[in-house]
């Protein structure tokens, strides 16, 4: 199961609303897409400089290969051609054990696991976009969001309002009712915690169409975000390489056991 970009699309099942329009997109501005050589994803700010996807996305899906962090650009509030704030990415790092399946599928196990954090080369700041906190818990019966650029309504966002968890599966996945298609990999699904919208899960995947409906897959967030983050955080207080700090290459596990791609990285 996948949702990688440049795929057939798939079908929709509810309905969503296109915020096509600069006003429309208040509020939604740290929501944004990702481009690389291949292909797009959707991408959420979670901190100033810190970017939330799915981590199949930063592979190629033909030969599982990493895409170049030098290769990537996040565009926040993008819309017909035109952004809010334009960032590349200097690194990014995906949870330990991930592993890219064959032609940008992934099993169950590697769901559990389809999170990315892209380090940006510049924060963006308020006044272009807030980022959105990850919620600690989800709610029993909590209905949720999704915002994504899927593909066919790739040059602006769009929101399917209102849809439900449909499963809570063993290892850490959600299924989702929401509307999603190729190209909503890595889109944030919300919900209302405390009266503020929280992000509680990213769009990795797609089953099978049973009576009519499409269920969408994504997993629990907190303790694998706060891993990665951590690790980021930790290695950018290192000396930089050339003052004695060992530069970590494609693949290579770090301590804690992410894996990083830094610019030039093949």
């Amino acid at each position: 199961m996948s949702l990688a970009a440049g795929s057939a699309p798939g079908q929709s099942q509810t309905a969503f609303d296109v915020l096509d329009g600069r006003g429309a997109l208040l509020g939604w501005e740290a929501v944004g897409r990702i481009d690389t050589p291949t292909g797009y994803c959707t991408g959420t700010l979670i901190a100033r400089d810190i970017v939330l996807t799915a981590a199949h996305c930063l592979f190629d899906r033909a030969s599982a290969a990493p895409v170049p962090a030098t290769a990537i650009r996040f565009r926040a509030g993008y819309h017909h051609g035109q952004q809010i704030a334009d960032r590349r990415v200097t690194r990014w790092i995906v949870s330990d054990g991930y592993t890219p399946g064959s032609d940008g599928r992934n099993t169950g196990t590697m769901i559990a696991r389809d999170i990315a954090l892209l380090q940006l080369d510049h924060d963006i700041f308020s006044a272009e976009a807030d980022p959105f906190q990850v919620a600690d818990t989800l709610p029993d019966g909590a209905r949720v969001s999704v915002l994504s650029y899927g593909q066919g309504r790739d040059q602006a966002l769009s929101r399917e309002p209102s849809c439900e968890i449909t499963h809570r599966y063993h290892g850490g996945v959600f299924g989702f009712d929401c509307d999603v298609t190729f190209g909503s990999s890595g889109a944030p699904v919300f919900a209302r915690i405390d009266d503020r919208l929280r992000i509680v899960s990213v769009i990795s995947a797609v089953g099978d169409v049973r009576e009519g409906r499409r269920t969408a897959y994504g997993m629990v967030l907190p303790e694998q975000v706060t891993a990665l983050m951590r690790i980021l955080r930790r290695d950018a207080a290192r000396p930089q390489p050339g003052a004695g700090a060992r530069r970590i290459t494609v693949g290579e596990r770090a301590s804690g056991g992410a894996r990083f791609v830094r610019p030039g990285g093949s």
